[in-house]
């Protein structure tokens, strides 16, 4: 059922606000020429995901901090999303396929997420884990092997070599819903005051929801490598209309320049949220006001930058695909987020391959080495990560704002920054960017105990920090600035692109 709606006299971004506090969803937009009004297509999905700003005061969260402990219902969000995708979009006939090679099975991640919620738990509360007792040697953590040498790989699970030996479907959804029960106790007991909400506590549910958060686009980027050959779309959000979204994306006009100065400047990158003050006396009962983040999150420093010149807009698949056809053939490799059918290139979303021709001016995902090649033969190269987080504090909006983040659309979309409107400020389409700097230990860096090995493991000089957030990002992980994402420069499946940057 869709329904039909008039906004007079709103930007956009306050009609998306408007529509998902009412849990709506815009399937297109159609302005009218002679006036000032224009005519939403909207429908009601499944689920949405609610601004942050409404974050509500609570027992656990007294000053309703969006980055502070979060309540169940946020965890209700997430697995709204999670099962829709894992029962709605992934037939049975595909739990023991693997989409991507260097990733696990399907049935892992549906297994993964109840055991990291289990385990942390079930460490924080000193009490025996939800049975199936053998379920955490599976499930306890995923891979991420060097591209280049698959052999090599961080410390996890050991999984079973036979598909007959994996644990059935109905085992693992039972031993879910035991675990988030036993998640649903733990809030009741904070309810009722029987138990603390210590700082700790706090920290161990904030990992949990966004290690949950992270594994819904990780999900999401493999099943898309067989969207159209095997997963279905997404069940309750309707296929977008891409003809006359293309239409509206090709007359979205271009910035007068295609790039702005900025700097010099002095930048503060990071918070202070360092795990071990959790359990000092005078901090360890005082989660109130505090914002929680991930280990490479912290501390706040600062970070001198000359000036530099930076595209408004990340690369695109139209200038990335003449690139490929020109001066980069054989240079660069053809990008997994696309697809050759008879000689015409498609390019892959969750709905299944759509035409270039609509997908053009979305920006191009792939590996982070083919986009340095794309940027040394403009003259220029991927920004460091305090350029790219500079921009982006400057000109990025958030999910409140209008971005293309949050499942607002599962899609990319043309980047908006640059624009007329907003002194310039706008999306950059929905994806994850690149940055040139390698993800590594910093000054003041402090491992978390909780999920040890989280950031550690990956100072191996493999993997680049990537900052924003895509379309399939919560708001949570998408809206934080402090967020610092990694993957390794030649893995090209997630959902990263990249926009380049100039000296003076």
């Amino acid at each position: 059922m869709y329904n039909v709606d008039v906004v007079l006299q709103h930007t956009q971004a306050t009609a998306l606000n408007l529509f998902s506090d009412a849990s709506l969803r815009v399937l297109v937009s159609l302005p009218e020429p002679s006036s000032s009004l224009t005519l939403h297509i909207l429908e009601r999905p499944p689920f949405t995901f609610p601004r942050l700003s409404l974050t509500p005061k609570s027992t656990l969260n007294p000053t309703g901090h969006p980055y502070g402990p979060p309540a169940l219902p946020a965890f209700q969000d997430g697995w709204r999303a999670w099962d829709l995708i894992t029962l709605g979009m992934l037939p049975t006939s595909m739990l023991h396929t693997k989409p991507i090679d260097l990733r696990h099975k399907p049935l892992f991640y549906i297994g993964h997420l109840p055991t990291f919620l289990n385990l942390l738990l079930t460490n924080y509360l000193k009490e025996p884990p939800v049975a199936p007792a053998r379920f955490p040697a599976i499930f306890e953590r995923g891979i991420d092997p060097h591209v280049d040498d698959p052999d090599h790989c961080h410390n996890h699970s050991e999984v079973p070599e036979k598909d007959e030996d994996w644990p059935e479907l109905a085992e693992v959804l039972a031993y879910r819903d035991r675990v988030r029960a036993r998640l649903a106790k733990v809030y009741e007991e904070i309810e009722r005051g029987e138990r603390v909400l210590t700082r700790r506590l706090a920290r161990t549910l904030v990992m949990v929801l966004e290690h949950d958060g992270f594994h819904i686009e990780t999900l999401l980027y493999m099943l898309i490598q067989r969207a159209g050959t095997g997963i279905l779309p997404p069940p309750g959000f309707a296929i977008p209309p891409w003809k006359t979204l293309a239409a509206q994306w090709d007359s979205v006009p271009a910035p007068t320049t295609p790039y702005l100065e900025v700097g010099p400047c002095t930048l503060l990158m990071g918070h202070n949220d360092q795990e071990p003050d959790d359990l000092e006396p005078a901090l360890a009962a005082a989660p109130a006001g505090h914002a929680f983040g991930w280990d490479n999150e912290s501390p706040k420093r600062a970070v001198e930058l000359a000036g530099f010149r930076i595209e408004w807009r990340p690369i695109t698949n139209g200038e990335f695909l003449a690139f490929l056809r020109g001066p980069g053939k054989d240079r660069v490799a053809f990008p997994p987020s696309w697809v050759e059918d008879a000689g015409a290139v498609q390019v892959r979303t969750l709905y299944g391959p759509v035409a270039m021709e609509a997908a053009q001016h979305w920006p191009v995902l792939t590996a982070y080495d083919d986009l340095v090649v794309y940027a040394r033969w403009k003259g220029g190269r991927i920004p460091t990560e305090p350029e790219l987080r500079l921009f982006l504090d400057m000109y990025q909006v958030g999910y409140e704002e209008g971005a293309n983040t949050g499942f607002r659309a599962w899609h990319p979309m043309p980047a908006t920054a640059g624009g007329e409107e907003n002194c310039g400020r706008g999306s950059n389409g929905g994806v994850w960017e690149w940055t040139s700097t390698l993800f590594d230990e910093h000054e003041g860096f402090v491992g978390t105990t909780i999920f040890p090995g989280y950031s550690s493991d990956f100072f191996d000089t493999k993997h680049q920090v990537v900052l924003g957030a895509s379309y399939a990002t919560i708001p949570r992980l998408g809206d934080r600035y402090t967020v610092r994402n990694f993957y390794q420069h030649n893995y090209p499946y997630p959902w990263v692109g990249a926009r380049v940057a100039y000296d003076l």
